[in-house]
């Protein structure tokens, strides 16, 4: 074991291009003498709950976990869209999931080959031709007859692909959605609950190719008329899609009229067609629409029968090189050049590389671009694997002083039967493939001193879930969780009459894992880790105590390191623990209770609210808490850790209020430091972006007395930056008025506002304005709320609100 666990260490399942090898602060393997990889153990754990889906599910490859955590399931009925959140206000110890739907279109989507009369003459005559090749070919082909007539209509989608994060107005992905009759389409979920579509691509290029005469460059020779059939056969060919992959996010230099260059960000979405042909569109940042769409430039791939695609990103002496990588349905796969003419930085190769060349008739379904570190050679290097049937085919890219170096080879003995579904955890490599009948691969790569080999060992569903089919998986952003769709399997060697289908959850990571990568973060973002502090809640949930390691690394961190991230991940803590000591309601929650309840009209979004309340606090909010618990899965009647008295009814429920007061008061102070940290921030900005800090719509002046207002407080920097701002703003104070009452908003509390005519306002937690309209944004987990940037603000305050928030990490809607 001990050995294993070594040599795992040694060639450590790399990093990221351009990572150091992060210190890992717990020796995490676990040994187990009998497994021959015994440093590679893993015990997938079930977690609940399972996702029932309405209809069954369609296409390939149809489960995708997006950067922000949502994963969409491709049905024959619409996408359904499971967004992960880890819940802060609930105490239920089952994984928190928002469900949503992006609905297939009511009509069949008929593509652009030509005028409509013509195209409705074509389809008559070849109907009704003499030649049964034609009339057979023409009346079973669904991308001719996608309604169908006589064959059953075309229902669902074919493929869905999740842009990176960063790419809609609210700064998080967007989804590419391929219906079954070949309708591309971008969604964006701006909302919380519905989809909006935001462009339809398939029309567009329909369009585009109509306006040229089906004609890819001026060059091309006309080919004949529409009534030919190979011609009408051509004209669909070259607009159906197969598949479509999103690029990583790149900048493009702009510059403005007053000659001041300013970055722009865009991304690029590969679309590979039937007849081999890719389509690159680059769209801006962030996607709004239509008016986004940069260009649009098509490549010939030269592969017969192409059936899968994924960009190539390599990063090699800070030059970024980019390529796309294409399968066919008879074996070949191949690297094909990407020029980006409007991209700076980015290189591509000179002539397409081969990886592999062989027309053996094994089709490649699946492909995974991965970015690793290679320890021996000591830089970047690319990590290609495919699903060809039932093996994995992969290959190792680095360029070195000779040029580019091509590794390649296959696993075999993995499963007896085809892999349906491939999926990848971009941080450290593993790969994991599934095939039907239940059983996973986990395979992870080693670095030799050439190459590479993989470890490999079996994940049997059937030990978690009973007997299952397995239809698709995919791995969550940072490798927590693997999320898996099942439909019933065997029972005594019959089939189920039913199927129902399933998404259900498998832990790949245990508590010390997540808690270690937690606190070794490079993203430190709460929000962009969502699966792990979800495995690190369910512990502290189902313990009702922060383990104790995870408290000292934790408070070693603060100590040695300024940054706030380790903050909000004690604030995190906190409050998890808050909710696990939370007794679940006695009462049903839909009965009416008989006394009068006393209302709050401050609904302070944090928990513990303001300092009036802080006396009844606990009961106060118990009863606000309980409104969100349904205590579902909640176990009363776990016996506490032993720091923990239970609360009996006799004397024993002092120490519990008690302990709860005692955690209230630790989150009141965490959120201070926090909301400290941030106006330092803020008032930075003031400083630097204003003249004499006239009505920036930011209360300066409250902000400033606010952080001198306290006496323990003594941060020397804080008090040398409002020295200079109130030497600026000399005597002026520009208060904030009550606009239902004209009169002086003081600035005593961070979260709410109250006039002297107790008229009550919200603060914005980004610029601390107090909220006076109607419409504001919330954070995604409710945590704080911020105002609606306005035309008249200056970038910089739209810049300052377009930031997360500040105690949760979550974006703003």
């Amino acid at each position: 074991g001990k050995m294993a666990a070594a040599a795992a260490r040694e060639g450590s399942p790399a990093l990221s291009a351009g990572e150091e090898e992060p210190p890992l602060g717990l020796d995490l393997l676990v040994e187990e003498a009998a497994a021959p990889s015994a440093g590679f153990r893993l015990t997938a754990v079930r977690r609940e709950p399972a996702v029932r889906l309405q209809h069954g599910v369609s296409g390939l490859e149809p489960l995708a976990w997006s950067e922000d955590h949502r994963v969409s399931v491709s049905t024959a009925r619409s996408i359904a869209v499971l967004e992960q959140l880890s819940d802060i206000h609930s105490g239920g110890q089952e994984m928190v999931i928002h469900r949503t739907a992006v609905p297939a279109p009511s009509a069949a989507c008929l593509l652009k080959v030509g005028p409509k009369k013509e195209v409705a003459e074509c389809k008559e005559k070849f109907a009704n031709s003499v030649d049964p090749t034609v009339s057979q070919t023409f009346m079973l082909d669904r991308v001719f007859n996608p309604e169908g007539k006589s064959l059953p209509p075309m229902r669902g989608f074919k493929y869905s692909s999740w842009s990176p994060l960063g790419c809609d107005a609210n700064g998080r992905c967007l989804l590419a959605a391929l219906t079954m009759d070949n309708r591309l389409t971008i969604h964006a979920n701006l909302n919380r609950l519905q989809w909006v579509q935001l462009v339809d691509l398939t029309e567009i290029y329909g369009e585009r190719l109509y306006e040229a005469s089906y004609r890819l460059s001026k060059a091309d020779t006309p080919r004949g008329e529409l009534g030919d059939f190979s011609e009408f056969q051509r004209r669909h060919s070259m607009q159906t899609p197969v598949r479509m992959e999103w690029s990583g996010i790149c900048t493009t230099q702009q510059v403005k009229h007053n000659n001041e260059c300013w970055d722009v960000g865009s991304v690029l979405l590969a679309v590979l067609f039937e007849n081999s042909n890719i389509a690159v569109w680059q769209f801006q940042l962030p996607f709004l629409g239509k008016e986004s769409i940069s260009s649009c430039n098509t490549m010939e791939s030269g592969i017969n029968s192409p059936s899968v695609l994924s960009w190539w990103e390599y990063e090699h002496n800070n030059r970024k090189m980019s390529g796309l990588i294409v399968g066919s349905a008879f074996g070949p796969v191949k690297i094909l050049p990407v020029n980006l003419k409007a991209v700076k930085g980015y290189f591509t190769l000179r002539q397409p590389v081969v990886l592999w060349q062989e027309m053996d008739q094994l089709p490649v379904h699946s492909i995974k671009c991965i970015p690793l570190y290679h320890p021996y050679q000591k830089c970047s290097c690319s990590l290609v694997v495919a699903a060809r049937g039932a093996y994995v085919f992969w290959c190792l890219l680095l360029i070195s002083k000779a040029g580019l170096n091509v590794h390649n080879s296959h696993v075999t003995g993995l499963h007896s039967l085809p892999i349906v579904s491939m999926t990848a955890d971009k941080q450290n490599g593993t790969v994991y493939t599934c095939s039907c009948d239940g059983k996973i691969r986990q395979l992870i790569p080693i670095f030799t001193d050439v190459a590479l080999k993989f470890e490999h060992q079996l994940i049997k569903l059937s030990e978690v879930f009973g007997s299952v089919r397995t239809h698709g998986i995919a791995v969550s952003p940072c490798g927590a969780y693997l999320a898996v769709i099942t439909t019933e399997g065997m029972t005594n060697g019959l089939h189920p009459v039913n199927k129902n289908y399933q998404v259900q959850f498998v832990t790949l990571k245990t508590f010390e894992e997540a808690a270690a990568q937690l606190l070794e973060s490079s993203v430190q973002n709460l929000f962009r880790q969502v699966d792990l502090t979800d495995l690190v809640r369910w512990k502290i949930l189902k313990d009702k105590h922060i383990p104790q390691f995870l408290q000292e690394a934790l408070d070693k961190k603060i100590e040695s390191c300024g940054s706030t991230y380790f903050w909000r991940f004690k604030l995190f803590l906190l409050r998890i623990l808050y909710q696990s000591m939370q007794k679940a309601p006695s009462e049903v929650m839909w009965r009416p209770s008989h006394e009068d309840a006393k209302v709050l009209i401050s609904d302070s979004p944090g928990l513990g609210s303001t300092e009036d309340d802080q006396e009844e606090g606990t009961s106060k909010q118990a009863s606000k808490q309980s409104l969100c618990d349904t205590g579902k899965g909640m176990d009363i009647d776990d016996t506490a850790d032993d720091s923990l008295p239970q609360s009996s009814d006799v004397g024993g429920r002092e120490p519990m209020e008690e302990k709860l007061l005692e955690i209230q008061a630790q989150i009141e102070a965490v959120e201070m430091h926090l909301t400290r940290e941030h106006m330092k921030r803020v008032l930075g900005e003031v400083y630097l972006h204003t003249w004499i800090t006239e009505n920036t719509s930011i209360p300066t002046r409250g902000v400033c007395d606010f952080l001198m207002s306290d006496d323990g407080y003594d941060d020397r920097t804080a008090r040398v930056l409002i020295g200079h701002i109130l030497k600026k703003m000399n005597k002026q104070t520009f208060p904030e008025h009550c606009s239902l009452c004209k009169e002086i908003l003081p600035f005593t509390d961070r979260k709410q506002a109250v006039c002297s005519n107790g008229h009550i306002w919200l603060r914005c937690f980004l610029t601390y304005q107090s909220c006076q309209s109607l419409v504001y944004r919330r954070c995604l987990l409710h945590d704080s709320i911020a105002r609606h940037p306005t035309p008249e603000d200056p970038e910089w305050i739209k810049r300052l609100l377009q930031g997360p928030c500040t105690f949760c990490d979550s974006p703003v809607f």
